[in-house]
C-alpha cells in the first residue's frame, strides 16, 4: 500500500496485502480469493479517490432527502407489561428478574 500527502493519492492494495490484512482478522483467505479481494478493494479505492475529487463547497448539508419531515407517530405506549406471565413459566426469578446457573466462577 502506497502512502503519499498528496491529494491525488492512489493506493495499490495487492494479493499479499490483502492475505496480511486476512490473517490480522483471523479470516482465512486461498491465494484466489486474495488477489480477488484486491482487485475488488481497488476498484472501491478508485471510486473513493474519485470522489475525493469532486468539489462540494456550494453544496449545503442536507438534514433529510425529503422536502418535507417526516410524521412522527404519538410516543405512547402500544403494549402492556407481560412480565408476570413471561416470568410464571421461568425456574426462577427474584424481584422481576431471572436467575439463571453461574457459568463463571
Amino acid at each position: 500500500m502506497s502512502t503519499s500527502s498528496d491529494a491525488q493519492q492512489t493506493t495499490d492494495l495487492n494479493a499479499q496485502t490483502v492475505s496480511q490484512i486476512a490473517h490480522l482478522a483471523r479470516l482465512s483467505l486461498n491465494d484466489t480469493q486474495s488477489a480477488e479481494y484486491a482487485q475488488s478493494l481497488n476498484k472501491i479505492l478508485g471510486m473513493m479517490e474519485s470522489l475525493k475529487g469532486i468539489n462540494t463547497d456550494d453544496v449545503e448539508p442536507l438534514k433529510s432527502p425529503f422536502d418535507n419531515p417526516q410524521p412522527l407517530r404519538a410516543d405512547v405506549v402500544t403494549e402492556s407489561n407481560h412480565r408476570d406471565e413471561y416470568q410464571a413459566v421461568a425456574p426462577a426469578t427474584e424481584a422481576g428478574l431471572y436467575l439463571v446457573p453461574r457459568v463463571i466462577e
